[in-house]
């Protein structure tokens, strides 16, 4: 017996992903709106007439948010700076020299990624403080890295003909040129992902920047939003306009390199 199969039409593909994606929007919209209110009790109603943008101005009047704000831009513009740099030097290795112990080394390096980042956390809040890194930018920033982003670029190293580094190297490029100018501009698009995926790690995290920043001047917008929610009572709107700000930056980000990280992901698990 032959079974009949019914595609699903342009329209209603559509009619369902706007659905869901309507659905993914709703939370955002909903702390957008009660951004706009006075609301200590959260519920489903609004009254637009009484929308206004008070909220942000007490945000930035009351509290130390643009300090807040320089702290994470430092601190994310440096992880995914360092992020990408380093990744892609340990991929390079990994992915187009040949050494001893090359894949065992990558697969020892790969299982960190099973340690939960709590397990490491006194560890290197230890490490830090002898150091003499308590409350500096460095201290925020390094312990983001990880091998997630070696995996990642490595992935997508692989592809890069062997041909094209050799014929370079004949052409009396150094290794450091031939890294620099052939290989990171043909890996840009996964280089583009890992900077988003480690600028959204970055700006939103909250566990680490507690434990090591003490000092208000060194507090990042995370550690500010949470300052926000009172003690015995809650100005919801007032959270909500700290928290709008704070998902606006990975949010525009993401829009303008879509097309670079969807690229990025896509290709770099061509081959592996």
């Amino acid at each position: 017996m032959i079974k009949r199969t019914f595609p699903i039409s342009a329209s209603l593909q559509a009619l369902a992903l706007t659905c869901f994606g309507s659905i993914a929007v709703l939370p955002f919209l909903y702390m957008a709106l009660v951004s706009l209110t006075q609301k200590e009790i959260l519920d489903l109603s609004f009254n637009p007439a009484t929308f206004d943008f008070i909220n942000y101005v007490r945000v930035f009047r009351n509290f130390n948010i643009l300090v807040n704000f320089r702290n994470s831009l430092i601190v994310t513009g440096g992880a995914c700076f360092f992020n990408a740099l380093i990744s892609s030097m340990a991929a390079y290795g990994f992915a187009k020299k040949r050494f001893a112990g090359r894949d065992q080394l990558f697969m020892v390096y790969l299982a960190t990624l099973m340690i939960p980042a709590q397990v490491t956390l006194i560890p290197v809040f230890i490490i830090i403080r002898k150091m003499g890194l308590m409350n500096t930018y460095p201290a925020l920033v390094f312990p983001i890295l990880n091998a997630f982003g070696v995996f990642l670029v490595r992935q997508f190293m692989v592809n890069v003909p062997d041909e094209l580094l050799e014929a370079s190297k004949i052409d009396g490029c150094s290794e450091v040129r031939v890294f620099f100018q052939i290989v990171l501009p043909l890996v840009k698009p996964v280089l583009i992902s890992l900077t988003i995926f480690t600028f959204i790690t970055s700006w939103n995290d909250f566990l680490w920047p507690l434990v090591i920043a003490s000092k208000p001047n060194m507090k990042t917008l995370t550690l500010a939003i949470a300052a926000l929610k009172g003690n015995y009572s809650t100005n919801y709107g007032l959270v909500m306009a700290g928290s709008t700000l704070t998902f606006l930056p990975p949010f525009l980000l993401y829009i303008v390199l879509q097309k670079q990280f969807i690229a990025g992901i896509a290709l770099s698990g061509i081959k592996g």
